[in-house]
């Protein structure tokens, strides 16, 4: 037997060598036991099956001597061994390893960068401030380069007005981030008038002392938020406990005072910049809507705004900086975006969607918006007539509907930031209320509820969205000047109509469509510009100025100047001058019609009923004349050319299809000629007590006419677009003369929505020479008889507005379902549709609660207010994109008082869904 010392030492020498390990093994007696020898099996290759105690005994010894031997090889060695061993098991072998691995080692953290695609890891960084961005690009290589990605630090910089000099190349990272840093260090914040002088971002033109003045007030800025930033930095340090680590920004005093010092720095730097002047600075504290969490960031908060009055060296007097203004936009009104942009830098604009939206939500939006300021005014751009205003989809506030408590706590919560109307406190509706009765009624009841002095239009401009430029109740400036710009608001007002039009179209069409659609708005923009300030159709030249344009054109081709413009222009100066028409007055090619730009003036000019009398029949006689000129167009462009090839055999369309088009509009036309003929009669000879009462009731005997329109309007539609497909030399016809500036640039179709916007301008236009017509006054019965009968066939319009919407539905939904019956019959309308699954039960003599079901096949449900449509609906996927295709096979249909409906119990296979179940409905 070996000693200790010896069996240590050669243990130690033959540990490094691992081809001996086996021999020293078998020379070594310090492993041998005194067994029997019936169970001397520790260097045996037998294994005892039937004898469990030798063969758990073996086992032991076995796994005693592996182990052993593992602890003497070196990692390389253990890790081979480890992947033989794995290699020999079975999965289920495996599947416990993982397991184990699991339990021993779990993963608790894991990096979401090397997991997550890289656009996904920049989104959630998008939503860091820029220190806590900064600290994550201390991470890693890899989280530096995410960090330091344009995309993080390009919105950071522009939405502070900071913006590179140069644009980085495809291959430059990091550009963004450096400008940014580089921008704080100075706090480089450039006033509007800077970035227009750097950026090119307005075109206003300031002089030197302007310039100088802005600098220096600029500078003065800055360098008293460097020295409030120092002051807080030196308080900091010597008020800092001693164990607070600042590297750790999460529980340190930098990490928890910045934010709120941050916001007070900005907060002041604003407060002094809208300024406009330079003698008028707000040197009072800010008010500060903060939070600190200890005493000793409320005195750093306290001390950095104090003494705000020694940023100047020359005596300042002490003002209020001036409130914002709130307007609330509806994502309703058709071109909002272009509202958006005309927004004023002093208003704080809220665009909501209206479609499932709630008053309490857009409460929410409201208070996170204005973040407890006080506002001037507020202003409500949505959707409404002369009587309610549409504030979403689900909510009209009208009279009725204005008490209801939820809409009374939301009115008197939104108003309750706007300052009391003793300060200027004011509600500006953009909905045409002043020009009823019931208009009034409710702006004075939101008046009495919010305290506010509410104003609204009178609505004597007609157009859609042209009341908004017309004369607003009450005193004051113009408020649509007061939140937008006047140049963007007019071009909006122009072009809201089409805007609301194409809008509607686009969301049809989309894609292709898109840019045939904006030519045509260009288009029609530029054909309404050339029909009401030029008047093309009715273009007057002179003979005079025929012969002496032709003379300079004669002229012109012989000499053959170098600049044949000039030529010309001096030429007919100098014609002008010897035929003694030099202070004559100017020749006009044509009738040009004065245009009179929006003024925030013209609400002070009609001051007593009787102006604002005039003014609405002023309004109503000359949109009266522009429509009679419109169905004239009508007329004379496409049915005279017609009539005339008609009558000299080159018949394009036939006399039935001819007199089936435009016989209902002749004779609308030959109505409204009268109609205008006795209102100009009566306005030359208007006075205080003129009466149109009694022309609009005889007007209103004639409504007949445009009865028979609107019952023959489909089937007109239908005869053009039927001759068009058809007959060629129609289509060609029409592709002459739609869309040219005679029509306005509009088609044949669209010219025939004229008839029923007239009506809708009727009701308005009425409305308000009601509401200004004394009730002793000698017009004021005519004129209620006349609205009363207009408000009755403004109904009936819509009624059948309603009607044919809902055939056009059904016969919709009928060519969308394959063998459809026919389904358009009197008084039926669509009510729903709706996708389901048809289940099946495996065994139905088991209770139900224990039923399971499958899926059969998909159905879709077409419900209608008498009766139940059931198709089987197959989608198919069309190739190279994610759209699918969707189609209806008509199974059966039932009348829903022969419908019996069973609610599938709650189970564990259908506890997420309800399914309908038929019962005595034959599927086959």
């Amino acid at each position: 037997m070996m000693s200790v010392e010896s069996r240590t030492h050669h243990k130690s020498r033959t540990r490094g060598n691992p081809d001996i390990i086996n021999q020293w093994q078998m020379n070594g007696s310090d492993y041998r036991q005194s067994l029997p020898d019936a169970t001397e099996t520790r260097f045996s290759a037998w294994t005892p099956v039937t004898n469990k105690t030798c063969n758990q005994q073996l086992f032991q010894e076995r796994t005693t001597l592996i182990l052993h031997w593992f602890d003497l090889w070196t990692d390389r060695q253990r890790k081979e061994f480890i992947c033989q061993l794995l290699k020999r098991c079975s999965k289920t072998q495996l599947k416990f390893a993982r397991d184990f691995l699991a339990q021993s080692v779990p993963i608790a953290r894991m990096d979401f960068t090397a997991v997550l695609p890289r656009f996904l890891s920049l989104y959630i960084m998008s939503f860091l401030s820029p220190r806590d961005i900064c600290s994550a690009a201390q991470v890693c290589w890899h989280w530096r380069f995410l960090a330091e990605q344009d995309c993080l630090w390009s919105p950071k910089c522009m939405r502070l007005g900071w913006f590179l000099p140069y644009s980085p190349s495809d291959h430059e990272y990091g550009a963004w981030k450096r400008h940014y840093v580089a921008c704080t260090a100075t706090l480089d914040i450039l006033t509007p008038r800077e970035a227009a002088g750097v950026y090119g971002t307005l075109n206003e033109s300031l002089t030197a002392p302007e310039e100088q003045q802005d600098r220096w007030r600029e500078h003065k800025i800055r360098q008293t938020i460097r020295q409030k930033v120092a002051e807080h930095k030196s308080a900091a340090l010597k008020t800092r406990r001693a164990w607070l680590n600042t590297s750790k920004l999460g529980t340190s005093f930098t990490g928890t005072i910045h934010k709120p010092i941050t916001a007070a720095l900005v907060q002041f730097g604003d407060k002094c910049r809208l300024n406009n002047s330079l003698s008028i600075v707000d040197v009072r504290e800010p008010r500060l809507d903060l939070s600190f969490s200890n005493t000793l960031g409320s005195t750093c908060a306290t001390s950095l705004l104090k003494n705000n009055s020694s940023m100047f060296a020359q005596p300042v007097k002490s003002s209020y900086s001036p409130l914002p203004h709130f307007l609330l936009v509806s994502s309703s009104v058709p071109g909002y975006e272009l509202l958006l942009a005309a927004a004023q830098v002093s208003v704080v604009v809220l665009p909501y969607d209206s479609q499932g939206m709630t008053l309490e939500a857009l409460l929410s939006l409201a208070k996170r918006v204005i973040q407890g300021r006080m506002v001037q005014s507020l202003g409500v751009l949505v959707t409404g007539s002369t009587e309610e205003i549409t504030l979403t989809d689900e909510m009209s506030i009208s009279e009725k509907t204005l008490l209801k408590p939820c809409v009374r706590e939301f009115w008197e919560n939104l108003c309750g930031w706007v300052v009391p109307a003793s300060e200027g406190g004011s509600l500006n509706i953009f909905a045409p209320l002043a020009a009823s009765v019931a208009g009034m009624d409710l702006m004075r009841k939101l008046s009495i509820l919010t305290g506010l002095n509410v104003r609204a239009p009178t609505g004597i401009c007609t157009g859609s969205y042209q009341h908004i430029l017309s004369e607003w109740s009450g005193s004051g400036e113009f408020p649509p000047l007061v939140y937008l710009h006047e140049t963007l608001f007019l071009s909006w007002c122009r072009q809201a109509e089409w805007i609301e039009e194409t809008c509607k179209h686009l969301r049809k069409q989309l894609g292709p469509q898109l840019h045939f659609m904006c030519q045509e708005i260009r288009g029609r923009i530029l054909g309404r510009f050339l029909w009401d300030h030029i008047k093309m159709p009715v273009i007057s030249l002179k003979s005079e100025v025929m012969q002496r344009v032709v003379h300079g054109l004669v002229t012109l081709m012989n000499e053959s100047p170098d600049d044949p413009l000039d030529f010309l222009g001096h030429f007919l100066l100098k014609s002008s001058v010897s035929s003694g028409l030099k202070n004559a007055d100017p020749l006009f090619l044509t009738e040009n019609a004065s245009f009179d730009g929006l003024s925030p003036e013209s609400p002070k000019g009609l001051l007593s009923d009787a102006d604002r009398r005039g003014a609405v029949c002023k309004e109503l006689l000359n949109s009266e004349g522009t429509y009679v000129r419109q169905l004239q167009v009508m007329a004379t462009v496409y049915y005279a050319p017609l009539r005339a090839a008609l009558d000299s055999n080159r018949a394009i369309i036939s006399s039935v299809s001819l007199v089936t088009i435009f016989c209902p509009l002749l004779d609308i036309l030959e109505a409204n000629s009268v109609f205008l003929k006795e209102l100009t009669e009566r306005w030359e000879e208007w006075g205080p007590l003129q009466c149109v009462g009694d022309v609009c009731v005889k007007f209103c005997t004639k409504l007949r006419v445009y009865t028979n329109f609107f019952n023959n309007y489909p089937t007109i539609l239908r005869s053009i677009d039927k001759c068009r497909e058809m007959l060629p030399v129609f289509r060609s016809f029409l592709k002459r003369h739609d869309r040219t500036i005679a029509t306005s640039m509009l088609s044949l179709q669209e010219l025939f929505l004229a008839p029923s916007a007239r009506v809708e301008e009727y009701v308005t236009l009425l409305q308000s020479l009601t509401l200004h017509t004394p009730s002793e006054h000698p017009d004021y019965a005519q004129l209620s008889s006349a609205l009363s009968s207009l408000l009755t066939y403004r109904g009936f319009v819509h009624k059948l507005k309603k009607s044919l919407d809902r055939d056009l539905r059904i016969m919709e939904a009928q060519n969308t379902i394959q063998s459809c019956p026919n389904l358009l019959e009197e008084s039926r309308y669509l009510v729903t549709t709706q996708d389901v699954a048809l289940l099946s039960c495996l065994n139905g003599d088991i209770a139900a609660s224990l039923r399971m079901y499958e899926h059969a096949s998909d159905l879709g449900l077409f419900l209608f207010n008498d009766a139940l449509v059931l198709t089987e609906r197959s989608v198919s996927n069309v190739p190279f994109c994610l759209a699918v295709n969707t189609t209806h096979t008509f199974l059966a249909s039932v009348a829903l008082h022969c419908l019996n409906l069973t609610d599938i119990t709650d189970t564990k296979c259908a506890c997420h869904y309800k399914y309908i179940l038929f019962i005595g409905l034959p599927l086959k």
